[in-house]
């Protein structure tokens, strides 16, 4: 059989080493051609950078701080043309507002703060932030400014310390706006005279390059223009560029959920309780352990805010009173010292006792409600729990029963090994036990109880009894 003339034998015939050559070329060519391919289309996806937006709606704090980082590194990381700041916020605090002017003053990507969607404002620390932009827009219908001093809480202050406060804040703003070519004079009256401006007058004014509808329309009217970055002028490049929102990722928005001072406050208390019975009944393991993770949460809340230590310090002394009290009879003096040591202690948590600021700072406090509601609960819950654990076994002596007043002393024998906590046997019961941290106590050596917590006895080797 043949095929167009061919023999099998002339199919059969060795590939020569020319023809070998020849195939190695074309497929090292076809593999080349693609690996090209690939590379530019890589090429061309980089060359497409988006536009990063980040949005800032509400108090300008320690979290904005990270999140305003954080979209400028991804930025620089990407190499995109701009970040845009889209802006609407009643101000902040003052060391934030210093830390994201720095950031925004030493970015090498070009930085431009929106003030939107109409009836947003920039006011206070968002002045600042607003004239500290390569370029600063503002929707129809916003406005900016008020950035004058008050006291913590919004008191007005005394005249000589508001003549030097506000000196330091005009200071401050007419420096950001000598670097961005902003108008000084009007820019200086937000803070001496709390003077606000609508878009328009802003614009008029020389505190704004212009007003935009949208985001888009902003970004037509930037492109072509150019910014003086740290690395140097840089020309804006935004016509038909597609545009990325940076969302706040799941760590800043649980920190952001954790950095109320009502949250902190409940966290502290019940993570204290939560440890006080872990301490006061020893082997449960639950309660130590709850307690710990809520007062890491609580410490992590704590330290986003302008708390003060003096009032975390009255929380625990608060915490010590109400574990004296498990250790003298009557809910009496130690439990209402607690109490009156806890209400102390969320009033001066937080709110801004720092004195006087340079701008009107929000004021972090906690609610009256939350703090006699947790309060009561407190005490409640600590009567009850100290009722529980002491309650069983007669008549009670103070707070130790009958019953447990006989099993102090008591000699018995390990059922487990104790590290530190097992099972013992003592006066012919089964009984949870707890060593001292540490210390091991083999199963079947003699012990003998030398505390009773409820139902968990606290124990110690028997030769150590003797040898004292």
């Amino acid at each position: 059989m043949s095929f167009s003339g061919h023999t099998q034998s002339e199919f059969r015939r060795p590939v020569s080493g020319r023809s070998k050559y020849r195939l190695t070329v074309a497929v090292a060519s076809i593999f080349a051609a693609l690996i090209l391919g690939f590379s530019s289309s890589d090429t061309a996806r980089s060359n497409t950078s988006s536009v990063l937006v980040a949005d800032v709606d509400g108090i300008i704090d320690s979290l904005t701080v990270d999140y305003i980082s954080r979209s400028l590194d991804e930025a620089q990381s990407k190499g995109s043309p701009l970040v845009v700041i889209r802006l609407d916020t009643p101000g902040g605090l003052l060391d934030s507002t210093r830390q994201i002017v720095e950031l925004m003053l030493q970015s090498s990507i070009p930085i431009a703060v929106y003030v939107s969607p109409p009836g947003a404002r920039a006011a206070s620390a968002g002045t600042f932030v607003a004239a500290a932009a390569n370029f600063a827009v503002m929707a129809p219908g916003t406005s900016i400014g008020a950035a004058a001093p008050v006291g913590s809480g919004g008191a007005e202050l005394p005249t000589t310390l508001s003549q030097k406060v506000s000196e330091g804040t005009q200071a401050f703003i007419r420096s950001i706006a000598q670097v961005r070519g902003r108008n000084p004079s009007a820019l200086e009256e937000t803070v001496s005279k709390a003077s606000a401006y609508s878009a328009h007058e802003a614009l008029e004014l020389g505190i704004i390059d212009f007003i935009a509808t949208d985001t888009q329309s902003m970004l037509m009217q930037l492109h072509g223009r150019t910014a003086a970055t740290a690395a140097g002028s840089v020309v804006i490049a935004t016509q038909n560029v597609p545009i990325t929102s940076i969302d706040r990722n799941f760590l800043e928005s649980a920190i952001g959920l954790l950095a109320n001072p009502n949250i902190v406050l409940v966290l502290f208390v019940v993570g204290g309780i939560a440890l006080l019975v872990e301490l006061s009944a020893p082997g449960m393991l639950g309660p130590g352990i709850v307690g710990a993770i809520l007062l890491t949460l609580a410490f992590v809340g704590f330290l986003k805010l302008p708390g003060s230590w003096g009032g975390l310090v009255l929380l625990a002394v608060a915490m010590g009173l109400f574990y004296a009290e498990t250790t003298a009879p009557g809910f009496s003096v130690f439990g209402a010292g607690g109490i009156v040591a806890l209400v102390l202690g969320s009033i001066f948590l937080f709110g801004n006792s720092n004195g006087s600021s340079d701008l009107p700072e929000p004021t972090y406090t906690v609610s009256p409600i939350v703090t006699g509601a947790t309060a009561a609960l407190v005490a409640v819950v600590w009567v009850l729990f100290i009722r529980f654990v002491r309650s069983e076994g007669g008549t009670s002596t103070g707070f130790q029963t009958e019953e447990e007043a006989e099993l102090e002393g008591a000699w018995g024998v390990a059922l487990s090994d104790l590290e530190p906590s097992g099972s013992v046997r003592v006066a012919s019961q089964e009984w949870a036990a707890s060593a001292d941290p540490g210390v091991s106590i083999r199963k079947g050596e003699e012990i003998r109880v030398v505390g009773v917590y409820g139902q968990v006895l606290k124990v110690e080797r028997l030769y150590q009894q003797r040898k004292r």
